[in-house]
């Protein structure tokens, strides 16, 4: 007997027609409803990226009981599947929970794996009983500083799927070498919008399965719920993070250390007082050469009527007194990017500090204001950067969704940890203005 989601798929598709033209929200439930079949599958991390790698998918509440397995990746099929298994992989049990939706009741399930070796590929899948995903690729981390490349992203949040989703394709066909997928906030537009993380996850595709994601919370991945403000349902359930920040910001502020470089995720919606003395202890504790810091409010705004003023009195005292070399912000949905710069009591240096970029990915697009700290200004262009890692230098790349280069520089660490800042001004327009009046 056909399975109540083969039927349910067969009716809605009978009535497709019908519901492009009136907008159903029965076709979100068809689109991205939960199935049998695993999907929305996500890497990212728990924790040592040389040793572990974590991953979360979705089922429909009666789907069998899950299971991840993985082996070392070979050019030969050694992981042939016998009655739904695979001989040469290990099995992994995950853990899951049931998320209460807009589009229904589904089952979300997080598995690590663990004890694995250092600058190894593997090869994994999720499923259960004879349903299984694609065989799906990483590579861990050196257990060293070597070098290496990440994309960061601004703001995704509206028409992520129709028109975000080139700006993170491009960035993996024009960069091959990247490691990860940095997002600094407002991935989607409504928190709890099960069908605005079914774009999401269908944008990036394939890739947030073989490319892990480091997430950071922005103020649309929080709704209001009886008067008090919470991350969104989905953000635990779908990204499996460090959970060793602040009480009541775990998986939403930690760092991870990747290969020399120290990431630290913060959440600027809230608890911004409590996480001071947590960020100081991560910052003094430090042995990598780079920090990268990443969260959604920027301390320096690039658009207009919008400051964070709370924000920079809080945070960047301690920015500047553990001289943080780069910090990655989205929410002002246009670009900004400064110079190389320390606050002081009297003076600001340029010549040593620390670089805030503030940028965008998705469509939804503001108007810049001039700042006098801010080197390049650019509006209305969808962007993604490439940060790079060798030793003693960091390359920061900017380009455009057709993958135009549209701003660079390079750092150069300097024996005493500060660093030395150099320009590389490709050839485009120093600033991207729509006609006034659009």
């Amino acid at each position: 007997m056909p399975s109540p989601h083969f039927l349910r798929s067969v009716a809605l598709l009978l009535a497709l027609p019908a519901l492009l033209v009136a907008s159903d929200p029965r076709l979100d439930y068809l689109v991205y409803g939960p199935g049998p079949m695993p999907d929305r599958i996500v890497l990212t991390w728990t924790g040592d990226p040389a040793t572990s790698q974590a991953v979360t998918w979705r089922t429909s509440v009666d789907a069998g009981e899950p299971l991840a397995q993985i082996a070392r990746a070979s050019a030969t099929p050694t992981y042939r599947d016998v009655v739904g298994f695979a001989d040469s992989a290990r099995t992994v049990v995950p853990a899951t929970v049931r998320l209460q939706a807009d589009l229904g009741r589904a089952l979300y399930h997080s598995a690590e794996f663990t004890g694995l070796e250092p600058e190894t590929l593997y090869a994994y899948r999720v499923g259960h009983g004879d349903t299984w995903s694609e065989w799906f690729h990483f590579r861990t981390a050196s257990r060293e500083a070597k070098p290496f490349s990440f994309a960061y992203f601004g703001d995704a949040q509206n028409d992520v799927r129709s028109q975000w989703s080139r700006v993170i394709r491009q960035s993996y066909a024009g960069n091959r070498g990247l490691r990860f997928f940095l997002h600094a906030g407002d991935l989607i537009n409504h928190a709890d919008s099960d069908a605005e993380w079914g774009e999401w996850n269908a944008g990036a595709g394939w890739l947030n399965g073989m490319l892990p994601s480091v997430p950071t919370p922005g103020n649309h991945e929080y709704a209001k719920e009886d008067d008090v403000r919470r991350i969104s349902r989905h953000w635990r359930p779908q990204f499996a993070l460090p959970t060793h920040g602040p009480a009541g910001l775990e998986e939403a502020t930690y760092f991870i250390d990747y290969q020399g470089v120290r990431l630290v995720s913060l959440n600027s919606n809230e608890m911004i007082a409590e996480q001071v003395p947590w960020l100081e202890r991560v910052l003094s504790d430090n042995p990598n050469r780079w920090t990268v810091l990443t969260f959604h409010h920027p301390i320096f705004s690039a658009a207009r009527n919008r400051d964070n003023e709370e924000l920079r009195e809080l945070w960047l005292p301690v920015i500047d007194r553990h001289g943080i070399d780069l910090v990655l912000q989205g929410h002002d949905h246009t670009y900004g990017r400064t110079g190389n710069i320390a606050q002081g009591s009297t003076v600001r240096d340029e010549a040593r500090g620390t670089v805030f970029v503030v940028s965008v990915s998705g469509p939804k697009m503001y108007r810049s204001q001039e700042h006098r700290l801010m080197r390049r200004l650019g509006e209305d262009t969808q962007l993604y950067q490439v940060i790079s890692v060798d030793g003693d230098s960091l390359a920061y790349r900017a380009y455009t969704a057709v993958g135009e280069l549209y701003d660079a520089f390079d750092l150069h660490k300097r024996r005493d940890g500060t660093n030395r800042l150099v320009e590389v001004q490709p050839e485009v327009e120093a600033r991207r203005r729509p006609p006034e009046g659009d």
